[in-house]
């Protein structure tokens, strides 16, 4: 019978050889070898086992790995979607403001091109009337000469001369000779300016969107002035330093825009009263600069990345709506210039505008 090896060779110490084993343990023996040799191989199945159980164990790690790994790029690439349309979306509400606000701008300008426009009408008209009645009050009193020249050849006891003397005190004719000229030149230098204000308004609030041309940038400073003369004149004195510019090629009502909010925003900027300061230049060829300071409260440094960036103000709630830099600063970048701006809280604030003499787009065309 065989034997397990472990067994035979400690009988084989333990009798002095394996003939010397007793014969009634050879039964015993072959039972303890076969449950040694029965858990020989129970080991090796459960080694097997485990071996098999580790390379599961293993595999589905890495399965668990790659699927986390999976869901976490999933997640990654979710969030990154997900940011993605909200500044989509975010870009859209900018882009839908600004058009309402350039449709708000646009509307407001025909219908100020459609008051200057029937405002033209009756100053156009008394306008003609004051130089008919310069000419039929020169002719007056041509007539008042004669009759004064007749009343001086009247013999002294005319009964006709004292009244007529009277009536000339009374009336105080020698005042009315200095002071009617002097009232017809005031109205006619008010309906002057009223027709300046009135061109103004019209070059100002010009429909033409898309007109690009060659443009006088002082003119359109000074035009924007007038416009906004009423907000200005309470709050600032402005002082005018223009340089030499050349004409450039631009939409000039647009540009108007911008000099319109930022000189309405130097305003607002002033508490009691201060100074508003225009400037030109042209420190290259190629481009010329306008800038308007101010000598109000400034801008917080913390806001100077935000200042162009739709519906953020730093005025009080009510006063502004946040659109006027940013419209600008979109008009300044379809002009292929730029802005830059430099605050002092409590000193005041420079805008300055940089502008191409030659259109990019026109100069290719």
């Amino acid at each position: 019978m065989k034997r397990h090896p472990l067994l035979e060779r400690q009988l084989r110490h333990a009798f002095g050889g394996s003939e010397n084993v007793p014969a009634g343990l050879e039964s015993l023996l072959a039972a303890v070898s076969a449950a040694y040799e029965q858990a020989d191989r129970d080991r090796q199945l459960v080694e097997h086992s485990l071996e098999e159980m580790s390379v599961e164990l293993t595999q589905r790690n890495r399965e668990m790995r790659l699927e986390l790994e999976e869901r976490k790029n999933t997640e990654i690439a979710l969030q990154r979607e997900q940011q993605e349309q909200a500044a989509l979306i975010k870009e859209l509400e900018q882009a839908h403001a600004q058009l309402l606000q350039s449709e708000k701008l646009a509307s407001i300008g025909q219908l100020a091109a459609g008051v200057a426009h029937e405002i033209n009408n009756p100053v156009g008209y008394v306008q003609a009337n004051v130089g008919a009645l310069e000419d039929y009050l020169r002719d007056l009193f041509g007539f008042i000469d004669s009759c004064e020249a007749a009343i001086a050849n009247l013999p002294a006891e005319h009964p006709a001369r004292e009244p007529l003397e009277q009536a000339k005190r009374v009336r105080d004719i020698g005042f009315l000779r200095g002071d009617i000229p002097a009232l017809l030149d005031e109205c006619k230098e008010g309906l002057t300016r009223v027709r300046k204000i009135v061109q103004d308004l019209k070059d100002f609030s010009h429909p033409d969107e898309g007109s690009v041309a060659w443009s006088d940038l002082h003119q359109g400073l000074d035009s924007t002035l007038n416009i906004v003369h009423n907000e200005l004149k309470y709050k600032a004195e402005v002082l005018r330093e223009y340089g030499a510019l050349p004409k450039i090629q631009c939409n000039l009502a647009q540009l108007n825009q911008v000099f319109m909010n930022l000189l309405v925003n130097a305003s607002h900027a002033i508490d009691a009263k201060g100074t508003i300061r225009i400037r030109s230049g042209q420190d290259e060829p190629a481009t010329v600069w306008v800038e308007i300071s101010d000598t109000g409260c400034g801008i917080p440094e913390e806001s100077f990345g935000r200042i162009f960036d739709p519906f953020y103000t730093t005025k009080p709630v009510g006063k502004g709506t946040g659109l006027g830099l940013s419209l600008s600063y979109a008009i300044v970048q379809r002009h292929h210039g730029r802005i830059d701006v430099r605050s002092k809280v409590g000193e005041g604030t420079t805008f300055r505008v940089t502008l191409p003499v030659v259109q990019p787009d026109a100069a290719a065309q």
